[in-house]
């Protein structure tokens, strides 16, 4: 695996931005003074206003400009709706123990790790650079560094290399056989580990006082839900098609052993799109011209299955007319998913789209592509789009018997000719008795191809023979005086279908924590001082105000000053401690905020201010509503900073930078 390079190409220390953000309180262990619970935690203010300004920037992105229909629903779910969803049945991963301490292990997570350690160790015996993680216990360290580390077999290096780019796709059985087969033992232990056993992700619950026993789940994901209300929704809508659902909120998983921080969590908040869209016709979409000239990075898993990792650089037009992405819609929300990431400030040549291999693809999906940051875990799927066709929609309704179909006029009426079955009902319920509708059911579902043989056959011999599952022998004779098959016409006025469903899923932590690392780097010169480079739009705080001294004079300028910027919206927090400015910025560019506004002596004088900003550290001077116009251009997206220092006049004063 590469190196994680931060913008200004230093090797990020994965340790030093995690204790940055623990420090600063973006986000901490749940329960730490408890001793802590692996999988949960909270996030501290910091953490909650950036979490807040990706939602609010998620709804504009797409809830406002797609004109989607957001709902909140419940996220407990009775355990009938999630049978049903095949999730109580299907929703799982592999898991395996180890006999001799009781640890357990998510099997792919174990076979992955091993592999690449043994990988960065043949790295460093031939004497590449290899990342070191510094989060590593120190007494393994210390053994590593003692033990003898030889070079692997290039054959191996390939063959290793070759399994990573398909671990997806593997299997219980096969993850069993690569863990035999590369004699991966209990890590703490050395001892053989358990076959690979299936376990279910979602955590059980109990609704209400009545029920003897587990009657329900905390929900694996939000789009049950609005599959749920479809038919409100549609009625809501007008019965207008296409349309979006959209839904923000928890969502829990039962991690099997839950690590990399933010990445893989018990409790975390999604973001989900449900894109109803017509099947006839292709899927199309109106707005897909407007994107189709957009390049994506795209890992196809015909590439993975032959052991390689590499991207193709290509349009979304050219993969969509080529069949690699399935159909337009799918394609058009894998470009507006790229905008939304970019927007966020993560970095173009570490996202990437792979495409789910066969055996990864979950139960209700007929294509998949997830959006994959690069961070110093390596690439982690953020944002999966996945064309889940009609799957959902038609479960529900085959066990409820709600209609949650579509029916529109057509434009013009129909004429379909096809074979219609009479059945004799008055003598076919005497004959069969309770077995009548069995038979009856299983005539009903004959395909237009069999009634047209059948109806040859009844007309030469007088009677058939239908296949009748649980009935008698499974097969059932059936006489002309029971049965009539003709070919005749009608003409339909209406059409109803299920829509198909095209589904954009946000991991918000994942995708909070990469970009968090995305934006990180140390000011060239003092490797001490961090900075989070945050857009101005999901920055925490937006301004720092900064009083030059405590002096009385300052104070009424930092009042009215605070109060402009609220009522513009725009956060603010004022720093007037006795630390010397270059130490206020710097502690406040490691909370990411952009901008920061000086009130000096000439500002008592002339009501003039200096704005200050992060990344560059440059600095422009001019009136109190020069300046908070340009804030405000600025946190809206309306201006850049180049846009700013070219229209005010820089300043070029006393060195607020140095820290003294």
């Amino acid at each position: 695996m590469a190196d994680f390079t931060t913008r200004t190409g230093e090797i990020l220390d994965r340790s030093a931005i995690e204790s940055t953000l623990r420090r600063r309180l973006f986000y901490t262990p749940s329960f730490e003074i408890y001793g802590g619970e692996r999988g949960l935690f909270d996030y501290g203010p910091p953490g909650c206003a950036l979490q807040a300004n990706v939602v609010d920037l998620w709804r504009k992105h797409f809830v406002l400009e797609e004109d989607m229909l957001e709902v909140d629903c419940t996220m407990l779910t009775p355990e009938a709706v999630l049978k049903t969803s095949g999730h109580v049945d299907k929703f799982a991963d592999w898991m395996c123990k180890d006999p001799k301490s009781g640890e357990i292990f998510r099997a792919d997570h174990l076979v992955e790790g091993v592999l690449e350690d043994r990988l960065k160790a043949d790295k460093t015996a031939r004497g590449q650079t290899v990342e070191v993680d510094e989060a590593k216990d120190a007494k393994k360290k210390k053994k590593s560094k003692e033990a003898k580390v030889e070079k692997l077999d290039d054959a191996l290096v390939q063959e290793y290399e070759e399994t990573l780019a398909k671990i997806d796709n593997f299997g219980g059985d096969e993850l069993g056989e690569l863990i035999k087969k590369y004699n991966i033992k209990g890590p703490t232990t050395g001892a053989e580990l358990d076959p690979p056993k299936a376990f279910n992700l979602m955590f059980q619950t109990q609704i209400g006082p009545s029920a003897d026993k587990p009657n329900g789940y905390l929900r694996p994901e939000t789009a049950q839900g609005q599959f749920l209300n479809f038919q409100k929704l549609l009625e809501f809508n007008q019965q207008s098609m296409p349309f979006a659902s959209a839904s923000i909120g928890k969502s829990f998983r039962n991690e099997i052993s839950p690590r990399s921080g933010l990445l893989r969590v018990r409790e975390f908040l999604m973001a989900e799109i449900e894109h109803f869209v017509d099947p006839e016709g292709g899927k199309k979409h109106h707005r897909f011209d407007d994107v189709k000239d957009t390049k994506l990075s795209l890992l196809n898993r015909k590439t993975q299955l032959a052991g390689s990792t590499k991207p193709d650089t290509v349009t979304i037009g050219e993969a969509v007319s080529t069949g690699l992405v399935d159909n337009e819609t799918l394609g058009y929300f894998l470009v507006r998913i790229q905008e939304f990431l970019l927007k966020l400030g993560t970095e173009h040549s570490k996202l990437r789209f792979r495409q789910h291999m066969a055996n990864e693809m979950a139960h209700y999906a007929a294509d998949c592509w997830d959006a994959e940051l690069f961070t110093t875990y390596g690439w982690i799927e953020c944002v999966g789009c996945a064309d889940r066709s009609a799957y959902d929609l038609t479960v529900h309704m085959n066990k409820t018997g709600s209609p949650l179909v579509v029916r529109e006029t057509r434009a013009k009426p129909l004429v379909i000719e096809e074979y219609q079955i009479d059945l004799e009902r008055k003598k076919l319920g005497p004959k069969f008795r309770k077995d009548a509708k069995a038979v009856e059911a299983a005539v009903d579902t004959l395909s237009q191809d069999l009634r047209e043989k059948l109806s040859l056959e009844l007309e030469k011999k007088g009677k058939i023979e239908v296949d009748t599952p649980g009935v008698g022998s499974g097969k059932t004779e059936l006489e002309k005086d029971l049965i009539k098959i003709e070919k005749r016409k009608r003409t339909e006025h209406t059409r109803e279908y299920t829509p198909n469903v095209i589904e954009p899923s946000f991991g918000i932590g994942r995708i909070l924590y990469s970009v968090m690392e995305h934006v990180f780097w140390t000011r060239e010169g003092d490797g001490a001082r961090g900075v989070l480079s945050f857009p101005p739009t999901v920055a925490p705080t937006k301004v720092l105000l900064v009083p030059l001294s405590s002096h009385q004079d300052f104070k009424p300028f930092i009042k009215k000053l605070t109060s402009r910027l609220r009522r513009i919206g725009v956060s603010n927090k004022v720093d007037d401690s006795s630390a010397s400015i270059g130490k206020r910025y710097a502690r406040n560019d490691e909370l990411g905020t952009p901008f920061g506004i000086t009130i000096d002596f000439q500002t008592v004088k002339d009501n003039s201010l200096t704005l200050r900003e992060r990344d560059s550290t440059k600095q422009v001077r001019a009136s109190e509503d020069d300046i908070i116009n340009a804030v405000k251009s600025l946190v809206d997206g309306e201006e850049t900073w180049a846009d700013v220092a070219k229209r005010l006049p820089a300043f070029e004063g006393q060195d607020l930078e140095t820290s003294t």
